[in-house]
């Protein structure tokens, strides 16, 4: 069966999560911008960065993506993925970015990531910070879990990668 892990990483959070997952599998990873020609490809796994509720590189990939392929996808996020409102929100998400035919046949995992304000660019330090100044005058109740998360994590380092939480993903791959 040929197979390709294609991933979407900004900062180097998913990468890691990626080459990874690459190791354990022996199945090549490679950057999104790379993936030109997929064509043979019966098992895409697709890991990306969760950014401003969208999953980086998605879009692009998918285009690109055979027909009949089959597509498991990684989201990786700052979010905490035990959160069921963060689950719903992700995939709700997710939906946006796929046909509805490919999002019904898709393995879905979410694994979380990490954030270094100090790597962040301009622009997202920017848009950070407007979500931060607008998250932490919300009144207590309207605070989401993941809003929590930002406002706790906000102007830090953080890292939550845990390799360990990549073993459904390696357990959901066909056996060759």
């Amino acid at each position: 069966m040929n197979q390709q892990i294609i991933y979407g990483s900004e900062y180097g959070t998913t990468r890691r999560y990626a080459e990874q997952l690459s190791q354990l599998t022996g199945i090549p990873a490679m950057d999104y911008t790379s993936a030109k020609n997929l064509d043979g490809c019966e098992l895409v796994i697709y890991l990306g960065g969760l950014y401003a509720g969208g999953v980086k590189g998605l879009k692009h990939t998918v285009k690109r993506l055979p027909t009949g392929v089959k597509l498991i996808l990684v989201t990786v996020g700052l979010a905490d993925v035990t959160d069921q409102e963060n689950i719903r929100n992700i995939q709700n998400s997710v939906r946006r970015q796929l046909p509805t035919a490919l999002f019904d046949q898709t393995a879905l995992f979410h694994l979380r990531g990490g954030i270094d304000y100090g790597r962040l660019s301009l622009a997202h330090k920017t848009m950070m910070t407007l979500l931060y100044n607008k998250a932490r005058h919300l009144p207590e109740e309207k605070k989401t879990a993941e809003v929590r998360a930002m406002i706790d994590t906000f102007n830090q380092k953080v890292d939550f990668v845990d390799f360990a939480s990549l073993e459904p993903v390696v357990n959901a791959i066909p056996k060759q």
